[in-house]
């Protein structure tokens, strides 16, 4: 009797290491077949999401190049508005062009596109403080301060877009 039970075990312990390397190969096969779909899966979006992506960093690229204060104030010249106007105009512009552009914030990081939220709001801001000044008369003077104070400095777009590039970089690679 107790030779028999050690023969079914005899017998039993191959059957087993072979069925437990089966199964083991057979779901090392299962999961690299699930990676190679997945793989392939991810190629085939790129395919059509990379231009996608690369569309949306070239149009921030123009919307901030756009934004910049002197960019702005050489395209739209004030004419014979009042200082108050010309701001009015201004930020009108860069709130109407960056709502024009904000489905562009799915293809980029949120990190990059509140640093572009923030370069607006910057911006905004500047043109604002200008056009606050007493010691500006004018809108013509308030072209002028905009151009004297970013001679020596950089510009808020100039810092975002150095984040989108250094992001486009990275997505390349």
């Amino acid at each position: 009797m107790t030779d028999q039970i050690i023969t079914f075990i005899m017998y039993c312990i191959p059957s087993l290491v072979v069925g437990a390397l089966a199964f083991y190969f057979f779901r090392m096969h299962i999961e690299n077949e699930d990676k190679k779909r997945l793989f392939l899966l991810q190629k085939e979006n790129q395919k059509y999401a990379l231009p996608m992506r690369l569309q949306a960093y070239e149009r921030m690229t123009l919307f901030l190049e756009r934004m910049t204060p002197q960019q702005l104030c050489l395209r739209i010249q004030p004419h014979d508005l009042s200082k108050q106007d010309y701001e009015k105009l201004l930020v009108a512009t860069i709130e109407e062009e960056f709502e024009h552009n904000l489905a562009q914030q799915i293809y980029m990081s949120e990190k990059l596109w509140n640093i572009i939220r923030a370069a607006k709001m910057a911006t905004i801001h500047i043109i604002r403080k200008t056009a606050l000044t007493p010691e500006v008369p004018d809108a013509q003077a308030m072209v002028e301060t905009i151009f004297k104070e970013f001679i020596d400095k950089a510009t808020p777009s100039a810092n975002a877009l150095s984040h989108l590039k250094d992001e486009v970089r990275q997505f390349l690679r």
